[in-house]
């Protein structure tokens, strides 16, 4: 077949484009692009320094462990030890002694039974949404919950109904009539907002109808409950047998990984079934290492976690007296409404050139004809930094952005 007739095999998205075949194959992707542009809804990669000249309220180093000497130390070690990578999946040579007492560790502060950690908190919760489901299975998931759990949701082959934010009248109707396997799944701390879900009426709803509750407590674990043990620990959930619990390390514990804490038949069933478990390569030694001295720090200084919360309040209260939309923390997140995705992204811009990182939520990172910036409180913070952060958001602030603009 000749060159000409193979393109003309090839149907009109492989015939001759500019310079070569195929090129126009996906031009629909600038079209894509021009539709979000249109939006306001671009994102782009923007490497962050390694030094302090910008104030970080953007990330969740919500105990301001990631820098602290004794999480890079840990950092450091295990690399040394152990090499730059994990080698391989969990179930290959991907576990260490570190994985193993990371894991022990965590579940026992948390208060749960046992627990097993993933490369990514993303992965925590596709891996427990999707081992815990299943072909006949329900599943009842928040309307606000994180991308993760959505998408965990979309694996399980189970049916899902998607409830209305944190109304538990609204999951026992779900539930209602169902008979087999079921599953409430929700974020502990809604992360745009820091509103907190209302876990014992879930809880309760979820025993009635004879189904287990999944929380993705990613936001609270170092913030909530006493020491910072979480959002279950603070409901008087923490290891029920009916509880699941998803945790993040890269937030409160300033390292990076995730873990799924709840009973020890659970877990093993993770092991088997989970197939980001199975099928990623482990978390890097360097990140379980400095996880577990995160933590280890945690147990020993608990008063991190009231910090952080009086550092969120005190951030309120200036941006409020500022007159500016904030909205009243329950837990290390404050966010402030922006009237448009353009002004969100022009005032998140603005306190970046004032040295302030500031997160910028446009949809579908929240419900459309929604956008904020989120400063996420640290325990860490000083006087001086508070304040800069504050005059900061201020006095970048759009038109129309304060009360009563």
């Amino acid at each position: 077949m000749s060159t000409e007739d193979a393109a003309k095999a090839a149907g009109p998205a492989q015939a001759a484009g500019p310079g070569r075949p195929g090129a126009e194959v996906f031009d629909w992707v600038d079209a894509a692009r021009r539709e979000r542009e249109r939006a306001g809804l671009v994102r782009e990669l923007r490497p962050r320094r390694p030094d302090a000249e910008t104030l970080d309220l953007a990330g969740n180093d919500y105990l301001g462990l990631c820098r602290h000497p004794e999480v890079k130390a840990a950092a450091a070690d295990a690399a040394l030890r152990w090499g730059a990578g994990s080698t391989g999946s969990r179930l290959v040579t991907g576990t260490t002694a570190l994985h193993a007492r990371l894991e022990a560790e965590l579940a026992a502060f948390c208060g749960f039974e046992a627990g097993l950690v993933f490369a990514s908190g993303y992965a925590a919760n596709l891996a427990a949404v999707a081992a815990l489901g299943g072909p006949g299975g329900l599943i009842v998931s928040d309307a606000a919950n994180h991308a993760s759990l959505i998408d965990g949701c979309r694996l399980a082959r189970s049916e899902v109904v998607v409830a209305p934010h944190a109304d538990p009248a609204a999951f026992a109707k779900a539930l209602d009539g169902h008979r087999g396997r079921a599953l409430v799944v929700t974020d502990g701390v809604f992360s745009v907002a820091g509103a907190r879900a209302p876990l014992p009426e879930l809880a309760a709803v979820c025993r009635a109808a004879g189904a287990g509750l999944l929380v993705d407590d990613a936001h609270g674990l170092g913030v909530l409950g006493e020491g910072g043990r979480g959002s279950l620990a603070a409901a008087r959930l923490a290891g029920a047998p009916d509880v699941v619990a998803t945790v993040t390390l890269s937030k409160a514990l300033g390292s990076q990984g995730g873990a799924v804490l709840g009973p020890a038949r659970v877990i093993r069933h993770l092991v088997s079934a989970a197939r980001t478990f199975m099928f990623d390569t482990g978390l890097a030694p360097a990140s379980a290492g400095g996880a577990l001295a995160a933590l280890r720090l945690l147990r020993r200084e608990p008063a991190r976690p009231a910090r952080v919360l009086a550092v969120a309040r005190e951030l309120y209260r200036r941006l409020a007296d500022r007159g500016l939309p904030a909205i009243a923390p329950e837990t290390a997140v404050v966010a402030v409404a922006a009237p448009s995705a353009e002004a969100a992204v022009t005032w998140a811009a603005g306190c970046r050139a004032a040295g302030v990182e500031v997160g910028c939520f446009r949809p579908p990172s929240v419900p459309r004809g929604v956008f904020r910036l989120r400063l996420t409180a640290r325990a860490d913070l000083t006087e001086d930094q508070l304040a800069r952060a504050v005059e900061a958001v201020a006095e970048t602030a759009p038109a129309g952005a304060r009360r009563g603009g």
